[in-house]
């Protein structure tokens, strides 16, 4: 694996689990902190090249179902103030899945980039 996806996995890692240590005060912490804590261990199996194509898979096609889900009827922003709450919350926490299922997207296209190749070889 190319030195830019090692680090590419490491970054990911550590903004996943900072975001998982941020949801301490949500009323639903447990669920992000499960959310996040996966997200944060596929980055680390990634940067180590040990993510399998499945799992990345599942999770980005979970992820991607989450957004989809958990979208407000109406999108006010992510800034409190700014519009009712509710709407502002569930806006954030899907724009958070979305952040997961694109990092998962990019660690599947991969695997299969790679494994293309080692085939071909």
């Amino acid at each position: 694996m190319s030195k830019f996806f090692k680090i590419l996995g490491m970054v990911f890692t550590v903004l996943f689990i900072y975001a998982a240590v941020v949801q301490y005060n949500d009323p639903d912490a447990l669920l992000w902190c499960a959310i996040y804590g996966l997200a944060a261990l596929a980055s680390i199996l990634f940067s180590m090249d040990r993510l399998n194509l499945l799992s990345a898979v599942v999770l980005t096609i979970g992820c991607f179902i989450g957004v989809f889900v958990s979208w407000p009827e109406q999108y006010e922003g992510i800034v409190i103030g700014e519009g009712n709450i509710v709407n502002i919350e569930k806006g954030r926490e899907a724009l958070g899945l979305l952040i997961v299922a694109v990092a998962m997207l990019v660690y599947a296209l991969r695997i299969v980039y790679v494994g293309k190749r080692k085939a071909k070889s």
